[in-house]
């Protein structure tokens, strides 16, 4: 079989067509899904830990808040941006409905992740921000108020610009 240059170059085309066109839609759909979302300022100043520890935000840098669960398949694929970031950014994940502290310790040990977790076993932090679906990202600035909203998969790359802008 005798591929042709002219067919590597109609192959790579159809490839990039479709990944804009999934970068467009999927980004659509996190601005419609976004407009629910609480906007309000963030009002919490400190979270307590899956390790009983108490974490307090540093008013001089802006707060990334990650709503997740061990059940969700995005979420799976986007904690390893969480992950990087979170050695350089402000972050607290917020484990919605995903079991006891021991077994979200498990799954982040297993997984070798070692970002901040906050245990919202019954769902009520998720319901105050309004959240309807996972995972789902805020970025407050160091005024704690809302720049960015994201509803689904983000890159790391997109997520450490919004944070740089908020911090600005």
């Amino acid at each position: 079989m005798n591929i042709t240059t002219e067919k590597i170059k109609h192959y790579l085309k159809e490839i990039l067509y479709f990944i804009i066109t999934i970068t467009i839609v999927a980004n659509a759909m996190s601005l419609y899904r976004s407009q629910s979302l609480s906007s309000a300022p963030l009002e919490m100043r400190s979270f307590k830990l899956i390790d009983n520890s108490t974490y307090s935000l540093d008013s001089k840098k802006p707060i990334l808040i990650h709503f997740w669960a061990t059940w969700c398949p995005t979420c799976k694929l986007e904690a390893a941006n969480i992950n990087f970031l979170n050695r350089y950014y402000q972050i607290i994940t917020i484990a919605v409905k995903s079991g006891s502290d021991y077994e979200i310790k498990k799954y982040l040990d297993k997984h070798d992740y070692h970002f901040k977790v906050v245990n919202d076993k019954d769902g009520s932090l998720s319901r105050k921000f309004k959240i309807a679906a996972y995972p789902t990202t805020f970025i407050y600035d160091t005024k704690q108020q809302l720049r960015f909203s994201e509803v689904g998969y983000t890159s790391t790359f997109g997520l450490w610009l919004r944070l740089l802008w908020a911090g600005l």
